[in-house]
């Protein structure tokens, strides 16, 4: 089915709702896009089917009576939520996309208020605000009966101070006092239940990554490729959504495939932010602290600026077993003898400098088990040390065959910890 509702004119917006045997949950989805205040025909939605076999095309066939709609199928071969995702995208006939997903609720103005995010032109992705939804918290009692009763502004409006029903990045927001822009790492904040991007931003980063098969950080890879191409991101309470309560796949499960996908794009990006990013799902900690993570980072970074470590690596040469070596924290130079060692720093202008191998802070690194002989640590990893020397020194003897520090980091981790 392409198009079972058509109009003449092109469409202001675009909603993408991939779903995959959410038969009834996307049928109130499609209902509630019947209530938008914005004209009938001044959007469409596309709901991108990742192989359904409970009925839902004929949902989407029944909502064609209201709804300028297009149906895309494609076969059930394992969560594919991405390549549906794009699909739907590619059908799209409107400038902005609203990606939404089945189960997601929303109130008679959110479309008009994405649209009006957006109406500067600036490059800008807008993170919805999506009440209710929370992974790791049960909901509020009373809220599936409401949700299944209620308009979804009549929802809002009787649980809205009860902090269980709160989006579950709301403690996120509230630092910020909502402003985006004040972030470092805002891409985290990107969820794809509720957001919406210009059509030409999101085909300029070639959408969601399909080679991502598994559940989860699928939508933070893409905000991870946005905030790289230079997007601001912001959000808006006002394009606002109720996440409906439903049977989700147990979290350990989701969580392992999580570890998969962020192994990927580790390896896309190997750089500090998304260290950061494994090394706190690593740790089972919240992913949302990227951001004061890397502030922190950046700290470190103005610290170790002028700190030159040729000197102290010299000094250590000589009593290095022979082998194969690698730096870590091996800032701007590095004696003459070190050329062919394995190097790798936190700062992207030292790395510039130096021609290392490797921006990475050293918590997971690119290099395979063994890959050296021994990893020399240097003082400019002394700011670091409090936060991450755990890490640090498991990542090293995972490379290397000995882990050797140099006086002056030892002699500086030792004046800290006094």
């Amino acid at each position: 089915m392409d198009a079972t509702r058509t109009a003449g004119s092109v469409p202001r917006v675009t909603v993408v709702i991939p779903t995959y045997n959410r038969r009834d949950l996307l049928r109130e989805t499609l209902r509630n896009l019947t209530r938008q205040r914005m004209p009938a025909d001044e959007f469409e939605v596309i709901v991108a089917d990742d192989g359904s076999s409970d009925g839902s095309r004929a949902v989407v066939e029944e909502a064609s009576q209201q709804l300028r709609i297009k149906y895309h199928f494609q076969p059930d071969e394992g969560n594919r939520v991405c390549l549906a995702r794009n699909a739907g995208a590619r059908l799209a006939a409107a400038p902005l996309l609203v990606f939404l997903d089945s189960g997601v609720y929303v109130g008679p103005d959110f479309l008009t208020e994405h649209v009006a995010a957006h109406a500067k032109g600036e490059r800008l992705v807008v993170v919805g605000y999506t009440w209710g939804y929370d992974f790791e918290k049960e909901p509020p009692p009373g809220l599936a009966e409401a949700v299944a009763e209620s308009l979804p502004e009549d929802v809002v409006a009787r649980f809205h101070d009860s902090p269980a029903f709160f989006d579950a990045r709301h403690a996120a927001f509230v630092k910020t006092d909502f402003d985006l822009s004040r972030m470092v790492a805002p891409w985290v904040l990107l969820w794809g239940l509720n957001f919406s991007i210009s059509a030409e931003d999101y085909w300029r980063v070639d959408g969601f990554d399909e080679g991502i098969v598994l559940w989860g950080l699928d939508d933070l890879e893409l905000g991870f490729r946005l905030f790289k191409a230079g997007l601001e991101f912001r959000l808006s309470r006002t394009a606002w959504a109720v996440h409906a309560p439903h049977d989700r796949a147990p979290l350990a499960d989701a969580l392992a495939g999580t570890m998969v996908n962020m192994r990927r794009m580790m390896s896309r990006f190997p750089e500090p932010m998304t260290e950061l990013a494994w090394n706190l799902l690593n740790n089972d900690d919240d992913l949302l602290e990227v951001d004061e993570n890397y502030r922190f980072l950046i700290g470190c970074i103005d610290q170790a600026r002028s700190v030159d470590v040729a000197a102290e690596v010299a000094d250590l040469l000589p009593q290095l077993p022979p082998g194969r070596l690698a730096v870590f924290g091996a800032g701007r130079r590095l004696p003459a003898e070190l050329a062919g060692a394995v190097t790798l720093d936190f700062d992207a202008d030292a790395v510039a400098e130096l021609g290392a191998t490797y921006h990475a802070i050293g918590i997971r690194t690119p290099l395979p088990d063994h890959a050296v002989d021994v990893v020399v640590l240097t003082s400019r990893l002394a700011g670091l040390w409090p936060r991450w020397s755990t890490e640090i020194l498991a990542e090293a003897a995972r490379v290397g065959g000995s882990v050797q520090l140099t006086p002056a980091l030892i002699q500086k981790t030792a004046a800290i910890s006094r």
